[in-house]
């Protein structure tokens, strides 16, 4: 079974690790993976790291991008239009309540457009 997937972008590894371990607790099926901090795992985010998560979380029904602050959506935003595909989102929405809900609406088979509703309804 195909699920959305989800892609955590902090300007911290280390924290968004610990944020899909959060999921991970409840949600094992979905795919979520993690772009944070700089290649050289320094504070900051990569565009490379981001587009790599992407396609490691697109099982073929769309993915999320959540974010924490500043360049981070700024590089989100542009490694998403790099995808030249139309079911990647950027979310604007809080990182670790925003992608835990997604998770657990995807991990109901719920496609990316209803899983983007469901986000968009709970953090406006």
């Amino acid at each position: 079974m195909a699920y959305t997937g989800i892609v955590l972008i902090s300007h911290s590894h280390q924290a968004a690790e610990g944020m899909k371990d959060i999921i991970r607790q409840v949600i094992k099926e979905v795919p979520v993976e993690t772009a944070g901090g700089t290649d050289e795992n320094d504070i900051g985010t990569s565009i490379d790291k981001i587009q790599e998560a992407i396609g490691r979380a697109n099982a073929g029904r769309g993915v999320l991008v959540f974010y924490d602050i500043g360049s981070a959506q700024m590089n989100a935003e542009m490694a998403v239009e790099m995808t030249g595909t139309d079911d990647v989102r950027v979310m604007e929405a809080p990182l670790v309540e925003g992608a835990y809900v997604a998770a657990v609406e995807s991990g109901m088979n719920k496609d990316v457009n209803d899983v983007v509703t469901a986000v968009q309804k709970e953090f406006g």
